[in-house]
């Protein structure tokens, strides 16, 4: 399936990589990136999907979005839902599926498909996949009644990338009966603003990891950065990151004193760091920077 102009789409199902001019843009005013780029990080963190929503509306309408995020094979989390009027059962229709159905989709096996490929690609030209199912495509009978019946859905493309190294950024956008499968054109204008779309969720999601809880971030980035590291490792990483005195990292880890010096040491040694505040200014300094070697 092909448009005048545009990249090549796929057919209604299956997963594709979104290349890195994927073709003709539509014409978005200025207001409206700047509407979205407005939401980022808010403390109204569906804020983001909402907007998502409104920048689409004009070319592609979409009835609902749903922002997830996902780690390895356990569940993903909802990080922002924006829903046009449909059902206001959408947190209900997402915690569902982040409890019941998620493996049934497809998203992680693409995930997992494109995974190193994705950790090669640069921050500026992230590695994005997208990922099609239409609603007579689920065979799970369940799955497809609390995900697409109930809410008058004819199909879900979801926009993935792959952020800090270790958690996939899921954007499921969904298309109302009433407006049928996407064509080729729309779906083109998806691929096409799909880079802004990324960007922005990525910022948005570490702008509330930042509000919320920057221990995540962190830890996220010591495992994309730096050489791997045993349980006992992270356990006292998490405590330096905290803040905690040689004395009090003891006491947590029942170890003695000496024994939480010498980790102490072997922790700031293996990271190729002097110390606690160098070992954060690594951590927070952009992502160009060159991992630690293993030793």
């Amino acid at each position: 399936m092909t448009c005048p102009d545009c990249s090549p789409v796929p057919a209604p199902a299956g997963h594709w990589v979104c290349p890195a001019n994927p073709g003709a843009s539509p014409d978005v005013p200025l207001w409206q990136v700047a509407a979205l780029m407005g939401k980022l990080g808010a403390s109204d963190r569906h804020a983001v999907a909402e907007e998502i929503l409104r920048l689409l509306a004009a070319w592609v309408p979409m009835a609902q979005c749903t922002i997830f995020s996902f780690e390895g094979a356990g569940r993903p989390r909802t990080l922002a839902v924006g829903d046009r009027a449909r059902t206001r059962a959408l947190p209900d229709i997402s915690q569902a599926y982040v409890q019941r159905f998620y493996r049934l989709d497809g998203a992680q096996q693409a995930m997992q498909t494109h995974h190193q490929a994705a950790l090669a690609a640069s921050p500026q030209q992230p590695h994005i996949v997208l990922h099609r199912q239409a609603a007579h495509a689920v065979e799970h009978p369940e799955y497809r009644q609390i995900c697409y019946e109930w809410p008058r859905v004819a199909e879900r493309l979801a926009i993935l990338s792959l952020h800090e190294g270790r958690r996939w950024l899921s954007v499921n956008l969904y298309r109302g009966l009433e407006h049928g499968l996407m064509t080729d054109a729309e779906l083109a204008t998806v691929q096409a603003l799909a880079p802004l779309i990324v960007q922005a969720v990525r910022l948005h999601y570490t702008g509330q990891v930042l509000s919320v809880d920057l221990m995540a971030l962190l830890l996220d980035r010591l495992a994309l950065r730096g050489p791997a590291l045993s349980p006992r490792d992270l356990d006292v990483v998490r405590g330096l990151l905290e803040g905690l005195s040689t004395e009090h990292l003891a006491e947590r880890l029942g170890l003695t004193l000496a024994s939480a010096q010498t980790y102490t040491k072997r922790i700031y040694r293996k990271l190729g760091v002097a110390g606690h505040k160098a070992l954060v200014a690594w951590l927070l300094a952009p992502q160009s920077l060159e991992p630690v070697p293993k030793r």
